[in-house]
């Protein structure tokens, strides 16, 4: 009924609309009201918006980004030369294997201790599985510090390092950390003794000793708290969403007593990135290759809430996509699966190649 053979070149596959609005023009239920749109006889006549972009949608993940500054000639460090972020930067399917150009090394080559799969945002739907193989080029792949952001937002944590953090959970960047300062006070032991910094003292505060003597435990206490106050309060915050941080120095300026340390580790809320954003639908970035992806993400040029969706709306789709001969297919199978194939009754082969087949007569 939905495949019409032997009637010319007609490709098989190619279901006309009139196959699924038989239903979909005028959808009805035994009970209640349908949980779907009930009037739909094309992607042009009666289609509703997509559910991502309807009223009240907006993106649960937590990361804080502002694309519009990310597509603005940016300075990639204080003293570093301006630069003109591509999308292509920072996001990519999967199966695209060229270098990054703001990767570091380092970080990319790194394995954190969080899974991918730990940062994704499941969406629940009933969608039908595609027969079609996977390429690996239909979906942007979640972006990776180490790959997109790494070469121009650094973990440095010291004035004693040039290396960074890991980028991983903060009890592994803690242990990082108090081993770097354990290693350094063992190679430099004469800093236990510490000089009080004059131009630091505020006014009202009592006058504190010229200089103290720590042991080195001391000395690795009261830097490790510094320093990592400087990265939950600024670095960390600056792109993620941190619970249960302590008062830091940057509130009044006042750093801890000698011998004191407060290592309350903060949590890291989950990234919660969307992976795919129309699990009711197929689509292909592959087959848009030839598109500049502001021409369907327009909205990303001037958006500065990391809560904004900014995916194309039904309208941007419908340009290209409607009848006529110099249109895109619009076919409602050109986005939506029907068969079910995660359902398919596997079959017992009956037959034979002729090459196999018994020649005896």
């Amino acid at each position: 009924m939905c495949h019409s053979e032997h009637r010319g070149r007609i490709n098989i596959s190619a279901v006309s609309d009139r196959a699924c609005d038989e239903c979909h023009a005028d959808l009805k239920t035994k009970t209640g009201a349908p949980n779907y749109a009930a009037h739909i006889r094309s992607l042009e006549d009666g289609h509703p918006q997509f559910a991502a972009l309807r009223d009240g949608s907006y993106d649960p993940g937590t990361l804080k980004l502002n694309h519009a500054i990310h597509t603005q000639p940016i300075r990639r460090s204080p003293n570093g030369p301006v630069v003109n972020l591509d999308c292509g930067d920072c996001h990519r399917p999967a199966a695209v294997k060229t270098n990054w150009i703001y990767a570091d090394e380092r970080y990319a080559a790194a394995k954190p201790s969080y899974s991918e799969e730990e940062e994704i945002h499941l969406v629940k739907a009933n969608n039908l599985t595609s027969h079609a193989p996977v390429t690996g080029r239909e979906l942007m792949a979640p972006v990776k510090f180490g790959t997109a952001c790494s070469s121009c937002h650094l973990l440095t944590f010291d004035k004693r390092f040039e290396e960074g953090v890991p980028h991983d959970k903060p009890e592994i960047i803690h242990a990082f950390v108090v081993k770097k300062l354990r290693d350094y006070i063992a190679a430099h032991p004469g800093e236990v003794r510490v000089i009080r910094e004059t131009d630091r003292e505020l006014a009202g505060r009592p006058i504190l000793p010229g200089a103290r003597i720590l042991t080195p435990e001391q000395w690795v206490a009261e830097r490790s708290t510094e320093d990592e106050r400087l990265l939950w309060h600024k670095t960390c915050q600056e792109c993620h969403t941190l619970r249960n941080v302590s008062p830091g120095a940057g509130n009044d300026g006042a750093m801890p007593a000698s011998g004191t340390t407060s290592h309350a580790l903060p949590e890291v809320e989950k990234s919660n990135t969307v992976a795919r954003w129309m699990p009711h639908a197929k689509f292909d970035h592959d087959a848009h290759r030839g598109f500049t992806c502001v021409s369907c993400h327009s909205k990303a040029v001037s958006s500065t809430d990391a809560k904004d969706i900014l995916l194309p709306g039904i309208a941007i789709c419908q340009t290209c996509h409607a009848p006529g001969l110099d249109r895109a297919e619009s076919r409602c199978s050109e986005c939506h699966t029907y068969h079910d194939w995660s359902k398919r009754q596997e079959v017992t082969p009956k037959f034979t190649l002729p090459a196999l087949g018994s020649t005896s007569r």
